[in-house]
């Protein structure tokens, strides 16, 4: 465990524990990070809500999982509002920042602007991806959109594909300190009970939407009532809690789950952060022959790519590009015996 003070809670997931009700959770805030995610955009306000939300869960989801790499969220539907997509980097080495990215891709045509965001990505699925790094078989795992938001998309798939009862609650939007610029912010609590060495295991169909397992359909018992007991209490929370700043995180848990016996851990810090590079595009075109990068070439003779969660641009000379390059990155001639 760690002392609190002196910390700068903005940018800062707070993992805690709740000895009582033998429920673990994370109370994150978001304000830097959030706005440096959506300023390589410009996306629409319901757009940047969407993202808002997935990137605050990530945050969330991200820190709760012991990571050497890579977490990513993705929701993929049939409506104007296509695709989300966010990576959570994990920390380097002790005390070393988590890294978040984010981007979306959107028909604007289709919007439309009166509508709920959620609504308007239409049937599709919420998906989260660990990358472990190499030599290890990533995990993939699927759940049907459900439940009207993000959050209970999230919680549907930890109900559904870990079997863990899970809650999120969310608060994030534009908000600006007296002298200072509009900007996001996001924060929010995240409950979820303990694993236990023996798990409930439901193998009918859940009492949730679509069929899907809900957390009543996970629970009995004692676990049921500290479950029911810990989400009543959050159920008190209100928004400008969530966002802060003048609430910190550790009062809030104190406020919401005194009873409970509120354990907290070191907190982590989130910054924004981007993996993409030239050499990473190279690689990614290393598996194109001559004639395909050709189609790829623009009429000034350059190959060009776009990262879409940092926006950075990338221009290449073709001949330096794919299994039959002539040219080395740095334009000299690539030798018969380079390989």
């Amino acid at each position: 465990m760690s002392t609190l003070s002196q910390i700068a809670w903005d940018d800062t997931v707070l993992p805690f524990q709740l000895d009582r009700s033998d429920v673990r959770g994370r109370v994150a805030r978001l304000d830097g990070v959030l706005e440096k995610v959506l300023s390589q955009h410009d996306y629409p306000p319901m757009v940047e809500a969407l993202v808002a939300e997935i990137a605050l869960l990530t945050a969330m989801i991200g820190q709760t999982i012991k990571l050497r790499w890579k977490l990513s969220l993705q929701v993929r539907g049939t409506g104007p509002i296509r695709i989300l997509a966010t990576d959570y980097y994990g920390p380097s080495a002790d005390g070393a920042p988590a890294r978040i990215r984010g981007w979306a891709s959107f028909d604007a045509e289709r919007l439309d602007e009166t509508a709920d965001p959620f609504q308007q990505i239409g049937d599709g699925y919420f998906a989260i991806l660990i990358d472990q790094g190499e030599g290890t078989v990533p995990y993939q795992g699927i759940t049907p959109l459900a439940g009207g938001s993000l959050s209970a998309c999230a919680q549907t798939y930890f109900a559904q594909s870990e079997q863990l009862p899970t809650r999120f609650e969310l608060s994030f939007g534009r908000s600006a300190l007296p002298g200072q610029a509009e900007h996001w912010r996001a924060g929010g609590v995240m409950l979820q009970m303990m694993p236990k060495a023996s798990p409930f295991v439901a193998t009918e169909g859940g009492t949730g939407e679509g069929g899907l397992l809900d957390h009543s359909d996970l629970l009995e018992g004692d676990d049921d009532e500290n479950w029911s007991r810990a989400n009543h209490l959050l159920d008190t929370v209100e928004a400008l809690e969530l966002i802060g700043p003048t609430v910190q995180p550790t009062e809030l848990l104190v406020r919401l789950f005194h009873e409970e016996g509120p354990r907290v851990f070191d907190p982590q810090r989130i910054e924004f952060g981007c993996t993409c590079s030239a050499d990473r595009v190279r690689d990614s075109l290393s598996i194109y022959s001559a004639k395909d990068i050709g189609h790829m070439t623009t009429e000034d003779g350059k190959v060009t790519a776009d990262c879409q969660f940092c926006g950075a641009h990338y221009e290449f000379d073709p001949a330096s590009l794919g299994f039959e390059a002539t040219k080395n990155p740095d334009g000299s001639q690539k030798e018969a015996s380079d390989e």
